[in-house]
């Protein structure tokens, strides 16, 4: 785990990185096509040639027994997350309940999370992290876009998760690490390269969406609660679990990281497609992406008393 001087670094680059896409689309730099072609690049390029470097690593029945524990913790999370959509939000306003439903299983984990594992962890945070978010964008693909979309087609949203880039990624990865597959030099330093993109667009991204979205309204009742239950709650059951379960710090720190990621970008955009409330759609994802970063410290304390090396 990155020493405390390390996160505040990570912490402030973080910001500083979202401020700048604040900026350059308040000024008009950045337009929202822009926003759009960031977006792209970072799920379709970056981050999976930063996931398919971070698997270069030797496979040992310790780290394939770490992929199981965190895979069955990702799948408990998903699945908790489920249960409390399910039953809490019964007294919501329609149209926010949705929000809510979402909001809950869906956070930003396979996007801003790759950039907080990576900060934390290293290369085998990423690592860990892809594997951790697989039920993750499961549960997007089939119970999240059904909240908003109740006759939304579930197989063409499972054929839409097999082809994306990331799980493509995760799939390459996974075999170069078990078969020892060797790259050439070249494409070893490209993927690197090219990974080293991923963090600064994702920020860049936040900014322009957090820009376009403005602060007016953006803390309010609704959106307090749903992210005190999305960065709160939820982490900390997760954290529970994993102590509970004597798992490693690695694979517990991870689980916890991820689970407390704000709610996920695509929020407001299918609020949009689907008549939710956009308007409280985009201040959750505003608000909570803004808070998460600020909690991380707090969160990496905690990992390192329940887990200490």
């Amino acid at each position: 785990m990155t020493s405390l001087k390390s996160l505040f670094e990570l912490q402030f680059l973080m910001f500083a990185e979202m401020a700048a896409g604040f900026l350059l689309s308040r000024i008009g730099v950045i337009k929202s096509s822009g926003k759009s072609t960031l977006s792209s690049l970072a799920m379709n390029l970056f981050l999976p040639c930063s996931i398919v470097a971070a698997f270069n690593m030797e496979m040992s029945a310790g780290r394939l027994m770490g992929f199981a524990r965190i895979l069955l913790a990702a799948i408990l999370t998903e699945a908790g997350s489920i249960l409390i959509s399910r039953f809490c939000y019964n007294r919501i306003e329609k149209g926010k309940k949705e929000i809510y439903q979402y909001a809950t299983v869906v956070s930003n984990a396979g996007f801003l999370g790759n950039a907080v594992a990576e900060g934390v962890y290293g290369a085998e945070g990423l690592m860990f992290g892809q594997v951790c978010v697989i039920p993750f964008r499961i549960a997007m693909w089939t119970a999240g876009v059904s909240y908003l979309s109740p006759r939304q087609d579930r197989r063409k949203g499972l054929l839409k998760l097999l082809r994306h880039p990331c799980i493509i990624a995760t799939e390459i990865g996974l075999l170069r690490m078990v078969f020892s597959i060797p790259f050439p030099a070249v494409i070893d330093k490209t993927l690197v390269s090219l990974g080293r993109c991923t963090t600064p667009v994702i920020m860049l991204f936040l900014g322009v969406v957090i820009a376009e979205t403005g602060f007016r309204g953006i803390v309010s009742r609704h959106t307090v609660l749903l992210s005190v239950i999305r960065l709160i709650l939820i982490p900390a059951a997760v954290l529970l679990g994993c102590r509970l379960a004597g798992m490693e710090s690695l694979e517990a720190g991870i689980a916890v990281l991820l689970a407390a990621m704000p709610v996920g970008s695509t929020t407001a955009i299918l609020a949009q497609e689907y008549g939710a409330d956009v308007e409280f759609a985009a201040d959750s994802v505003a608000f909570s992406t803004l808070l998460s970063i600020a909690l991380l410290p707090l969160w990496v304390y905690l990992l390192r008393l329940a887990f200490p090396v």
